[in-house]
């Protein structure tokens, strides 16, 4: 491709070099009215340029329409072609997956800024922050032998606990000696009467008095 020059003729061939495509003086004068050439300039130029050989030109009527000399470019064979061609198939693949990711990204952007703003993320950091110190100042002590729980509240809660089981201990036999009554003279099954009436032990639901009685502390277990 020829250099750029100051001047008319140079700026003119330039173009016409780098549009490398048919133009007629209209075309080529309303784009180089940036450099303040006036239709009649350019008209010039291009018949110069024609005249010395270094654009073509075809008549239609009494328009003539310029073009640059083609022998000036390299022109690729089928191979390069093919291989053009494969390298820009490739190239418009990567860029849809580019594509892709950026909406992805901006996606899950608008996502997070829907959810929590600037200031809120702060306070919640802030909050997360003031859980996590807690909890390891809990830590600390666990690992120093400090009891989180005091005796008298520990015992206070050994109380309840105890009491609760006592309580079940006596509602399971309350409900064997019912039980056992009602079906010792029925002429149904007990397990067939057991499930019409919709009756569950503690076994049908997973629950196993000792494994709660085991939890107790030692000595104070009562079987």
């Amino acid at each position: 491709m020829a250099p750029k020059v100051d001047n008319t003729e140079g700026i003119v061939l330039n173009f016409v070099n780098e549009q490398n495509r048919p133009l007629n003086v209209q075309n080529a004068a309303d784009a180089l009215q940036k450099f303040n050439l006036k239709k009649a300039a350019v008209q010039k130029a291009l018949d110069n340029l024609c005249e010395s050989g270094k654009i073509s030109f075809k008549e239609y009527g009494k328009q003539k329409i310029y073009m640059a000399r083609q022998d000036q470019f390299d022109i690729p064979d089928s191979e390069e072609l093919n291989r053009m061609k494969e390298q820009n198939a490739n190239l418009q693949e990567k860029l849809g997956e580019q594509k892709k990711a950026i909406s992805e990204v901006e996606a899950e952007m608008k996502f997070l800024q829907s959810n929590l703003t600037l200031e809120e993320i702060h306070a919640k950091d802030a909050k997360l922050r003031k859980e996590v110190d807690e909890m390891e100042k809990k830590l600390i002590k666990l690992r120093e032998g400090v009891a989180l729980v005091s005796p008298e509240e520990r015992k206070a809660i050994e109380g309840l606990y105890s009491e609760a089981l006592n309580q079940w201990r006596r509602r399971k036999r309350m409900f064997r000696d019912v039980w056992d009554a009602i079906t010792e003279n029925s002429p149904k099954n007990p397990k067939e009467f057991k499930e019409e009436l919709g009756v569950e032990y503690d076994e049908d639901v997973g629950a196993n008095f000792q494994s709660f009685a085991d939890l107790m502390p030692h000595g104070k277990k009562r079987r």
